[in-house]
């Protein structure tokens, strides 16, 4: 088995995670460029506009998610964007940066502290139990789209509000789950066309995780002078989130520390192993990252991250999403003990690496139809014969908002459409049209109901699919 060998330390990565943002007692921390003396509305730094023509790309990653959903029966559930602080601050772990630093919290007016989702996992769990899903069949299977909120330092990639979609599963112990799991992370990647890679580790229990905790505290307070301040409160408060840190010194530290996969007891490395039988059964590219923690206290046993495989640069820019498993976040929060396990992905960071390969969405249909008109009265003839070429499959392009025909018959010039329709108060009292080639100039006056049949005989029926020029 290869979890017998003695892993190489990759680069460490860094995922944008199941994510988050400030909680500190603090003055409120302000961003310079965000003056508010602007006469035009600005943006909150670290927000962002997603524009119409970024939208395509991000309708492939959103269609690649449903399609998996769908084929391996995960249902889709909404969860509010705003809950209670708590339900946060008692999963993610008090020492950690999310909720240290990050989280979004203020009080509402019914005087309750709230806080902007920092990731949707906690939430996912929550509504298990608030809506009694340990009664149903298990595994319960649930994925979810939408934003998160982390007041994070700006960067490439990552954002104060972001995207994520995400894959639960409630109910089943056993390490096959862990391994479908990421089989469906690598699927979503390969049907996007982009070449990713796991990286994968085990954190075993909290029981076997004490003895390895006071091995690595001995080893890194022998080496303290070299630690940043950052790293000596980690390694005071929570020893483990040291194994995620940024520092050069420390991670240069960390290629002779322990090693959590050699502390891990007999349960820990039996499951550990069958996700592994079962990833390499599957032929998916996996390297063993000792270090590899994630950044939320819930987690147990396997944890896992989605990394670019050809990455030559920053590798906390390369990882794309990550997961694990989460035995005991239900009981935490107050359910019975049930396994889960999950993951979450980075909807920013997988359109930013579509973009970096040139993977671009399939482009709108050509119209090959212009619907040209005058007067009010045409328009309501031109709404719902627009609406009967819509259903016929005959993509129509229009310009119901100008007057002048001169100026709708540029624009179907433009558009390079072989017919326009012309239809004004003669042609609709006498229920008529006019069929125009754009071509030869020649025109011709037909019965208005028979007007979508006239056009699909005329058209070359390839013409019907070719694509829009955007």
């Amino acid at each position: 088995m290869p979890f017998k060998k003695k892993p190489v330390a990759p680069k460490k990565v860094v995922v944008p995670e199941k994510e988050a943002t400030p909680l500190t007692t603090a003055a409120p921390v302000t961003d310079e460029s965000e003056g508010g003396n602007s006469k035009n509305p600005e943006l909150l730094r670290g927000f962002r506009d997603i524009m119409p023509e970024e939208q395509g790309k991000w309708n492939l990653v959103r269609d690649a998610v449903r399609r998996l959903a769908d084929a391996y029966s995960f249902d889709r559930i909404d969860l509010p964007i705003l809950e209670r602080a708590d339900l946060f601050l008692r999963t993610l772990g008090k020492g950690t940066d999310v909720v240290e630093k990050e989280m979004y919290v203020f009080t509402d007016p019914s005087n309750r502290s709230v806080a902007l989702r920092p990731e949707a996992t906690a939430s996912a769990a929550r509504a298990y139990i608030n809506h009694g899903m340990l009664d149903r069949p298990q595994p319960v299977k649930l994925w979810y789209m939408g934003p998160m909120f982390r007041h994070d330092r700006p960067q490439a990639g990552r954002y104060r509000q972001f995207y994520q979609v995400g894959f639960e599963s409630f109910g089943v112990d056993e390490p096959i789950v862990d391994a479908q799991l990421i089989v469906i992370g690598m699927q979503i990647f390969k049907d996007l066309g982009l070449d990713v890679k796991v990286q994968i580790n085990s954190i075993g229990t909290s029981e076997c995780r004490k003895a390895y905790l006071a091995e690595l505290v001995a080893y890194f307070r022998q080496h303290r002078a070299k630690l940043s301040e950052d790293d000596k409160r980690r390694l005071q408060k929570n020893p483990l989130r040291i194994l995620d840190s940024k520092e050069e010194a420390t991670k240069e530290l960390l290629e002779g520390a322990p090693q959590i996969l050699d502390w891990l007891d007999e349960k820990s490395k039996e499951h550990f192993m069958k996700v592994l039988e079962f990833v390499e059964e599957m032929e998916i590219p996996y390297q063993l990252n000792p270090y590899l923690v994630r950044g939320l206290d819930y987690y147990s046993h396997t944890v896992f991250e989605f990394v670019l495989a050809d990455d030559t640069g920053d590798s906390s820019q390369a990882a794309l999403g990550g997961g694990g498993r989460y035995d005991g976040l239900v009981e935490i929060l107050g359910g019975r003990p049930t396994p889960a396990c999950g993951f979450a992905l980075g909807l920013e960071r997988i359109v930013k690496a579509l973009e970096a390969k040139g993977i671009n969405p399939p482009e709108r249909r050509q119209p090959v139809v212009f619907f040209a008109q005058l007067g009010d009265a045409a328009r309501r003839v031109g709404l719902k014969l627009f609406e009967e070429f819509r259903q016929s499959g005959i993509p129509v392009a229009e310009a119901f908002g100008k007057n002048a025909l001169k100026a709708q018959l540029e624009a179907a010039n433009k558009l390079g459409v072989p017919i326009t329709l012309i239809l004004g108060q003669k042609e609709v009292l006498d229920g008529t049209i006019i069929v125009r080639d754009m071509e030869s100039g020649a025109q011709e006056i037909v019965d208005v109901k028979k007007a979508v049949s006239i056009v699909q005989r005329k058209l070359v029926p390839v013409a019907l699919d070719k694509p829009a020029q955007i």
